[in-house]
Formats: structure tokens, C-alpha cells, sequence
């Protein structure tokens, strides 16, 4: 691996598929260092590939004990830590709420919002005491942090608790130099959207295909934000596909 001091280091979570992987392989490509986390150690290996400055860390997100030895294993390899992407998440199928299972629930909030304050957690106390002070914090929001879709209870409010998260870190990031932004996806062609392509519920009872996006271009925003001097920050960012129904939603 390159020299700790002057290499980029980055974390993403979520990192063995979808969005996840194709920023973390863009991260590499830009020239970072980045720690692969997520709960499988397959997944992870094939988005690093054969890629040197790829650090594979299986790692659960909504178990504190895991997280704590995850960051201290990329703070004993890198050194430090200059980028984290907090985008592990997972969503289950439209549903009314009085019909949801107590189990989805608590699922979908433990990985989405639990897990990541968690890491938020982590992050904000190594850039906090390393030196040179401060880093990056992006997390993965989504258009569902504005208007939901229908029977999106889980997803929906842990996305808008995501919102709550990024502007409090924002604000208490400040006296350390700790930026903290939001990027707010929709319709990013990944296997999480794949029944966007078919058919979807519509706010209007009807079920209809929805356009999406290379998920490619997602993963250039995310090294865009990461790539920002600490006196500069992308707070919100909204990418999408274009004709998607975002504007008018509801």
C-alpha cells in the first residue's frame, strides 16, 4: 500500500454491491485507499478485485463491538481517515403499516439508521483526534428522505432520520474541521431497483415502470463530494433519473 501520510483514505459501507461498490471502486480508481465493509466476505473481495489499495472488512453495521474493531483496523493500516461514505441500507416490499411485521421494522432501523450512526460515530472520533484534525462524512439519504413512496414506513422514516444525522453532524462537525454532506439517490440502476423496470405503486393507486440511471454516475458524484477541500461542502445533492416521478410526487 502507499505512504500513510499522503495517501487519500476512505471508508464505504455497504460496499459489496450496488451503490456501495460502484463508489468504492471509483474511489480506488481516483486514487484513495478504501476499507470494503459489509456483512459477507465474498461480495467484498469481488468489489476489490485484484485493486492493491482495496482493505477487505467484513463487518456487521448494527453491531457496535464490530464497528469499534473495524475502525481501529483502518486506523492501525491507514493511519487515518479522510472520507467516510455511510451508505449500507436495505429496504423491504411495499406494505401498509398495520400490515408490516415488528420484525421488518426493527431490521430496516437497525441497518439504515442504527448502523449508521454508528459508524458516524466511529468516523467523527478518529478525525476528531487525528492530526492533521477533521475529514469527510457522506451519507447515503435518498429521495424517499423528502417524499415517500407508497407503503415505505421503514425505509422512508429511517431515510428521513438519515437527513436528521447529516445536519447535526454537520453542525457539531464544525469546531473540527469534520464536514458533513447528504446525497439523495433516486432510481440508480442497481439490483435494489430492479422492480422499478417492471412496475412500481404510483402515489396515485396506479403501478407504473419508472426510468433509472447508470449507477455509475452516483458513484462519480460520491468522489465530486469526497474530493471537496474541508472549507467547501456539497450539504445536499439530489441525483437521479431524470423523468423519474421525483418533482410532483405526491
Amino acid at each position: 500500500m502507499t505512504d500513510k501520510t499522503t495517501s487519500k483514505n476512505a471508508i464505504v459501507t455497504g460496499a459489496g454491491s450496488g451503490i456501495g461498490r460502484a463508489s468504492a471502486r471509483a474511489l480506488l480508481d481516483d486514487g484513495y485507499r478504501v476499507a470494503l465493509i459489509g456483512r459477507r466476505a465474498a461480495p467484498l473481495q469481488e468489489t476489490a478485485g485484484s485493486h492493491p489499495e482495496a482493505l477487505v472488512l467484513p463487518c456487521d453495521v448494527t453491531d457496535p463491538a464490530a464497528v469499534e474493531g473495524a475502525f481501529i483496523e483502518v486506523r492501525d493500516q491507514f493511519g487515518r481517515l479522510d472520507v467516510l461514505f455511510n451508505n449500507a441500507g436495505m429496504s423491504k416490499p411495499s406494505q401498509m403499516i398495520d400490515e408490516m411485521p415488528v420484525e421488518d421494522w426493527y431490521e430496516v432501523l437497525n441497518v439504515n439508521l442504527s448502523g449508521a450512526v454508528l459508524c458516524a460515530r466511529a468516523a467523527f472520533g478518529m478525525m476528531r483526534r487525528q492530526d492533521p484534525q477533521g475529514g469527510r462524512i457522506i451519507n447515503n439519504g435518498s429521495i424517499s428522505a423528502y417524499v415517500p413512496r407508497p407503503g415505505s414506513i421503514p425505509y422512508s422514516v429511517t431515510k428521513h432520520g438519515i437527513t436528521g444525522l447529516t445536519r447535526t453532524l454537520s453542525l457539531d462537525g464544525r469546531r473540527f474541521n469534520i464536514a458533513c454532506g447528504q446525497i439523495d439517490i433516486g432510481n440508480a440502476g442497481t439490483d435494489m431497483v430492479q422492480a422499478m423496470r417492471s412496475g412500481v405503486p404510483q402515489a396515485d393507486g396506479s403501478v407504473r415502470a419508472e426510468p433509472v440511471m447508470d449507477v455509475v454516475h452516483v458513484a462519480n458524484a460520491v468522489v465530486h463530494m469526497a474530493n471537496l477541500p474541508l472549507d467547501a461542502n456539497i450539504q445536499f445533492m439530489t441525483i437521479m433519473a431524470t423523468a423519474m416521478p421525483f418533482i410532483g410526487r405526491g
